[in-house]
């Protein structure tokens, strides 16, 4: 049985070569073969004389992957690598990629994408559709929360680091995603990495009264509530540990919104993982929680994007 390849989306800038080192290093990890996928989209008014005449690359003259292969020449126990230009649209072509990989890694914004944007509509559209997770790599600089566009969302302090590597995972005690543990503790493990649980509780409690817009403080201690999100998680954590002993797990209960804790956790964290979103019946279509997308567009580090172990028969 063929290993499934990991695969990098290029374009020739500058974040698609930060995420082929990125998927490279996997690659390598997982003794994978890596597979480097050029998908090249045409304007739509491209005259119809110009494409009769040959004026666009015929598909093994393909310059952005000539690139890769120089600077993927001098690499040393590269795994096995094939490329792969293809055309049509990036933010369709991608996600269908995914169920013929096992990772999907791509920059956060491509050639095509604007200045001000923090993460292209290539990379929400991969991270939202792809069968297989998606990892896309943000750009250096990031400062995990503290710029004035996330303080809309929160601003935390994350708690004291230890160094070393470390993989972040975020999880909902009360609706725990699997299959985003396990592959937060399986990267773990193959990084040699500590695993930080957040696992997020909502506080302050606000409790409305019978007089309209009159609020009481809650009859709950934030120590209890924190005591049993622990518990709470520890149980979710014990078949994890099991089956990597090895990975050190340590569950961080924190207040408040998880998109702030988990933002400010990824400052010089190797990655972050975090659910993508579980099928609604009344929202078939694929989507991502508004925690997952604050994640993707603030975290400084790489962030995961892992799908839902599909549905038991």
């Amino acid at each position: 049985m063929s290993t499934l390849p990991v695969i990098a989306a290029v374009d020739g800038s500058d974040d698609s070569l930060r995420a082929l080192d990125w998927a490279l290093d996997a690659a390598r990890l997982r003794g994978a073969p890596l597979r480097v996928v050029h998908v090249r989209q045409y304007a739509a008014w491209t005259p119809p004389d110009l494409l009769a005449a040959g004026a666009l690359p015929e598909p093994d003259d393909d310059p952005v992957l000539e690139q890769v292969r120089a600077y993927l020449e001098g690499q040393v126990h590269r795994p096995v690598t094939e490329y792969l230009g293809m055309e049509g649209a990036p933010g369709v072509v991608l996600p269908e990629l995914g169920s013929t990989a096992q990772l999907l890694v791509l920059g956060s914004r491509g050639r095509g994408g604007f200045a001000s944007l923090l993460l292209g509509s290539n990379g929400m559209a991969a991270a939202r559709d792809a069968e297989c997770p998606v990892v896309v790599v943000s750009r250096p600089g990031r400062d995990g929360g503290t710029s004035h566009a996330f303080r809309a969302v929160g601003d935390h302090e994350g708690p004291a680091v230890e160094p070393g590597p470390r993989v972040v995972v975020g999880l909902q005690v009360d609706s725990p995603d699997e299959a985003a543990l396990a592959f937060a503790f399986t990267e773990a493990a193959l990084r040699g990495a500590r695993l930080q649980v957040v696992a997020a509780y909502p506080w302050p409690v606000q409790v409305w009264t019978a007089a309209p817009g009159e609020l009481v403080p809650p009859a709950v201690d934030q120590d209890a509530v924190e005591n049993e999100t622990r518990t709470l998680a520890e149980g979710f954590l014990t078949p994890h540990r099991e089956r990597h002993p090895e990975v050190r797990a340590d569950p961080y209960p924190a207040p408040g919104d998880a998109a702030g804790h988990l933002v400010a956790a990824s400052k010089d964290a190797d990655l972050v993982v975090v659910g993508r979103h579980r099928r609604r019946l009344l929202a078939p279509a694929r989507m991502m929680g508004s925690v997952t997308q604050a994640v993707l567009l603030h975290a400084a580090s790489p962030v995961a994007v892992v799908p839902p172990a599909p549905p038991e028969e």
